[in-house]
Order: structure tokens, then sequence, then C-alpha cells
């Protein structure tokens, strides 16, 4: 049992103020009440009380107001641009297709050497920095199987892994695990004695689908749309696949990057393994599509 600095009331939940270190009752625990000695700094920028925003930082913010309201596009909430708003996923789907226009683009206007020098992890000229990300995003300019089978992947399984993640981890899981594919895919081709070209986001797809298997292991899909069965089991076949042909030396067989996809789904072990030991999540038994914004948000049911 403590007693109130100010009055003497004897109270058994004391609030301590941080502030001066007083003892205080309910009635007296705002700083004004009790006469506190921080009170001369509410005003000061470096004082007790202060909340760490000043001048600076509002002027800061109005300024990025202003160059926004410069766009030609509505960036407000009821914009054209307001799907993206806290939905990283979507902005990663909406650049892959983008870039695959670009490379629709490249080839027209300078063939395939300026394609693969823009977009194409190679183990010849990993000096091209930039192909390290744009290689991510880019996908087979022949078709269009490849870029659909990536977006499909990443549209269902992408918002549930960003809810778990938040927007900023999620992005940072993506290109991190999508560089560290690609170089194990060049490093497994490399050490084989072959030369190796990645490009596609299968392996931040293959990440994304590891994180959510070892955090909702069996939550329900439906593989080739009308086959139920546990996540855990996908996974493990598209895992098993991998870990043969890689093993067997044909990591690259079919012009597919099994090697990529194992890495990219290691890592996704990994990081949904620290998540379910760090963070206290609440795993749903079936994805979750529609809502506020958009499919992936809180809202109606649906399976995979």
């Amino acid at each position: 049992m403590a007693t109130c600095d100010v009055c003497g009331k004897a109270v058994s939940m004391p609030y301590n103020c941080r502030h001066c270190g007083g003892t205080h009752c309910s009635e007296h625990r705002l700083p004004e009440n009790h006469g506190c000695s921080g009170l001369h700094s509410w005003n000061d920028p470096s004082g007790v009380f202060d909340s760490g925003f000043d001048d600076t930082a509002d002027a800061s913010g109005s300024k990025r107001e202003s160059l926004l309201a410069k766009l030609p596009i509505d960036t407000g909430p009821g914009g054209p641009l307001a799907y993206f708003r806290g939905n990283v996923t979507y902005a990663v789907l909406a650049l892959m297709w983008l870039t695959l226009l670009l490379q629709w683009i490249a080839l027209a206007v300078g063939g395939q050497a300026l394609h693969n020098r823009l977009f194409v992890l190679t183990s010849w000229n990993v000096e091209y920095v930039w192909t390290w990300v744009t290689s991510i995003f880019a996908h087979d300019p022949g078709g269009i199987f490849h870029i659909v089978f990536n977006s499909i992947v990443i549209f269902f399984f992408g918002p549930m892994v960003e809810r778990y993640l938040g927007s900023r981890d999620f992005a940072i899981l993506f290109v991190v695990s999508g560089v560290l594919a690609g170089f194990g895919q060049i490093g497994v081709a490399t050490a084989a004695g072959e030369p190796s070209a990645v490009l596609g986001a299968s392996g931040a797809a293959l990440a994304i689908m590891g994180v959510l298997t070892i955090l909702n292991p069996n939550l329900k899909v439906y593989f080739m749309f009308f086959i139920p069965m546990p996540l855990w089991i996908l996974t493990l076949g598209f895992a098993g696949i991998s870990l043969l042909l890689v093993g067997g030396g044909a990591a690259g067989a079919g012009g597919i990057a099994h090697a990529a996809h194992l890495v990219g789904l290691l890592i996704g072990f990994a990081v949904g393994e620290y998540v379910k030991r760090t963070r206290s999540i609440r795993a749903p038994n079936q994805l979750q599509l529609g809502g506020p914004g958009g499919p992936g948000g809180p809202g109606g049911r649906g399976p995979f």
C-alpha cells in the first residue's frame, strides 16, 4: 500500500510519475494536478514532456503532402492508388507486370542483348548490380505462364504473410529472398561448371510459401484449384522435387530454377520459424479474400 504525495491518500495501485518520480493517486496522477517539477519544460522541445515532434517535422510533413498534391494522380485514400496503400503484395504484382511490359519494349528497341543487360541475372555478368533486383520482377518474355504461376502464388499467399510480418518486413523478405535465390541458382550452376541466367519471382514466391507453411501448415488449399490438401503437403511436394533435381545435378532442368526454389523455401522456413518464436499470431484455417484493402484484406472467405 502506498500513499499519494499530494493528499496522503492510501492507494493500492499508485501512479508513479516518470517525470518527477512522485507517487500519486488517480486524482493527482496528471502532471498539472500534482505540481510536477517538469511542467516548466512543457513548451521546451528538449524538455521532459517533448513528444518528439517539432516544427521541423511538421514542415517536412507539409512538404511531403504538397509534393504528393502536385502529382497528376490522386494519391489519397479514394484515388486509384488507394488499392496499394498498406498492400505491398499488390504493389509487387503490379511491378511484375509493369516489368514484363518494359521487357517487351527493351526487346523491341535493343533486342535480346539490351533485355539481358537490364533484366537478367547471369553468372558471367554478376557485376550488373541492377539485375540483382530487376531479375526478381522480370519473367520469361516469350510467354505468360511463368509470370501467371508466380502471380497466383503471390496473390493468394502474399496478403496473409504480409499481415503476419507487416508491409515493411514483407517487402524486405520479397527482395532479399529473391536476390539470394537468384544467387543460389547461379552458385549451384557455377559449381557444376555450367553458365546460368536467372529471372523471375519464383524464389521470392516460394519464400512467401515457406513462411506461411511454418506459421499455418494445415491451411487448406486447392492444388490446381480443385484438389484439396493442407499447405504443408503442397510445400513438401515443391521441396521434394527441387531437392531431387538439385541433388541430381539438374538444378536448371526444364529451364526452371530449381535451386532458386529450394533457397527461397529455406529462407521462408527460417523467417517463419523466427516469427513463430517471437510473435503472437492467430492463423486462420483458410485463405481470406475480399474486404477492405482488396483481396486478402479482412472480409469474406474463399478457398484457394
